[in-house]
């Protein structure tokens, strides 16, 4: 089918951030597939903007079915031009709370599956020479936070092997941007995420305390996920877009904070540091 609309997949899309978005680019005129891992979702996914929403049921974690996807999606329209990762989820747990199959999950979940759709889309847009690549990350991709380390390490790597697509495709007339979002109202803090198994009470007092404030946070974010939506759809829109884009006050305040602490002790430590040189 030929369109002049541009062809949206964005995983992720039974709530939040990636709901709002796909709402925001259909009813700008783009037609958009969503994934949900459940299938009694597909339907109502569907139905939300006739002709422009299409619900396609599909686990990011099972990457032999995200081929068959794409396959989809091209036979009707024949290009992607816009990849959103979006699905995800957050593990709290003190770092030696947290099992080695549960840190797996996470990985497998926010950097793997995202991974794996990056890597899938990536021969449909070299060759259409065109395309943005969205991935969904977070202020925790950049600043950590006790009881978040092994979801912090998941954005991280995000962020990694991001900032490298970036560079990587730049030649190629496809834009990548990393999507930094802080606290928003959605259900990240409520059942889109899970307590590690195991509770050490030495921990109460740091990564305790901080899993009690995200999730007493829960529906009371100041982020508001439509006008996140907007404003991604901005620079979509944009002929050069960044390659960060950070969504809300607080998480602007984040970074900061970040960019001065990493910058005063690069001076504090900047002789010590540079002094590690073979003598010439």
């Amino acid at each position: 089918m030929i369109t002049s609309s541009r062809i949206w997949l964005i995983t992720g899309v039974s709530g939040g951030l990636g709901r709002a978005l796909a709402l925001e680019a259909a009813r700008n005129g783009d037609i958009v597939f969503g994934t949900l891992r459940q299938e009694g979702q597909v339907d109502e996914f569907s139905d939300l903007v006739h002709g422009k929403t299409f619900g396609i049921q599909l686990d990011v974690n099972n990457h032999t079915d995200i081929g068959p996807v794409l396959t989809h999606i091209i036979d009707q329209f024949g290009r992607i031009d816009v990849l959103v990762n979006n699905a995800g989820y957050g593990l709290f747990g003190a770092a030696e709370e947290v099992s080695m199959q549960e840190a797996r999950e996470q990985m497998e979940t926010n950097f793997f599956g995202a991974l794996a759709l990056t890597q899938a889309v990536l021969p449909i847009m070299r060759s259409q020479r065109s395309g943005h690549i969205l991935q969904v990350s977070s202020i925790a991709g950049l600043s950590s936070n006790p009881g978040l380390g092994i979801y912090n390490a998941s954005k991280f790597a995000l962020e990694g092997f991001t900032e490298a697509l970036y560079m990587e495709t730049k030649d190629l007339n496809i834009k990548v941007t990393l999507i930094e979002p802080g606290p928003f109202r959605t259900d990240w803090a409520g059942s889109s995420s899970v307590r590690s198994v195991k509770v050490i009470p030495d921990y109460d007092s740091t990564a305790g305390e901080r899993i009690r404030a995200i999730n007493g946070m829960s529906g009371k974010q100041p982020g508001d996920p439509v006008k996140a939506a907007k404003a991604i759809l901005k620079i979509v829109n944009s002929e050069n877009p960044p390659l960060r884009l950070a969504l809300g006050k607080i998480a602007i305040d984040v970074i900061r904070k970040k960019i001065n602490l990493l910058e005063r002790e690069l001076n504090e430590w900047e002789k010590l540091s540079a002094n590690t040189g073979f003598e010439e």
